[in-house]
């Protein structure tokens, strides 16, 4: 064996205790990009997958790129992150967001969270309990992104930059008092809807009609433009009896 090279696995939060470990990795043992897992920037997720905070994650890189430099190399990290884990709200997913923004990360490829045979997080993730600390009526709830929009929102919340997410993101930074966020500034998250997408919004909710059901109220216009409202007749009665 010649060369061995790391790609990934590297527990970035122990490195950082030996910055010499970090200068050999960075000299000899690494093709250009190394693969590490920070998981998430927010203390709720992070603590549910006993995971370090950012600033391990900030003093590895700021290592690694030092010693990729003294060495003559261009070297990248590539930080791997995931969505709707137990512990996540939604406003913590749009703060990850905005942490890929402001660091130019893109992601391609992107994972929620599936439960797991024997992990922690499956436990939490069907009974809403932190298995880490006792358990009891007056133990921590934890928060867990369940329903299809939700898990498809943090899903589309890593992928901040993609079009086809921007409706989604929208409505929910809207639903969060966040419309700030919406916008062509640099610190928004995601641009303002542009004409065509309004006219096609307005064009699919003209095409949108209510159901009718035994509980829908019956509306009647009179002449003078004013609306009366009767519930329906009920099977086997007669109106007005």
């Amino acid at each position: 064996i010649k060369k061995i090279l790391i790609a990934s696995g590297v527990r970035y939060d122990i490195a950082v205790e030996d910055p010499r470990y970090i200068k050999e990795l960075a000299t000899h043992h690494v093709g250009g990009y190394l693969k590490i897992a920070p998981e998430h920037t927010e203390e709720g997720p992070l603590s549910k997958m006993m995971k370090p905070g950012m600033g391990s994650y900030d003093r590895f890189k700021e290592l690694f790129d030092t010693y990729s430099k003294q060495a003559g190399k261009e070297q990248y990290l590539i930080p791997y992150f995931i969505s709707a884990h137990p512990g996540t709200r939604d406003e913590d997913m749009v703060n990850l967001a905005l942490w890929l923004k402001k660091h130019r990360f893109r992601l391609d490829q992107v994972q929620n969270f599936y439960p797991s045979p024997l992990a922690n997080s499956t436990t939490m993730y069907y009974t809403g309990k932190n298995p880490l600390g006792k358990i009891g009526y007056k133990s921590e709830e934890v928060v867990v992104p369940k329903g299809d929009k939700q898990r498809r929102l943090h899903k589309a919340l890593l992928r901040y930059h993609d079009p086809a997410n921007w409706p989604l993101i929208r409505q929910a930074l809207e639903a969060m008092g966040k419309k700030h966020l919406i916008g062509s500034r640099r610190d928004c998250l995601v641009p303002a809807p542009t004409l065509d997408e309004m006219r096609e919004a307005r064009r699919q909710n003209r095409h949108t009609r209510p159901a009718l059901t035994k509980h829908t109220p019956i509306v009647h216009q009179r002449s003078n433009g004013e609306t009366t409202a009767k519930k329906p007749v009920k099977r086997g009665k007669v109106a007005g009896r």
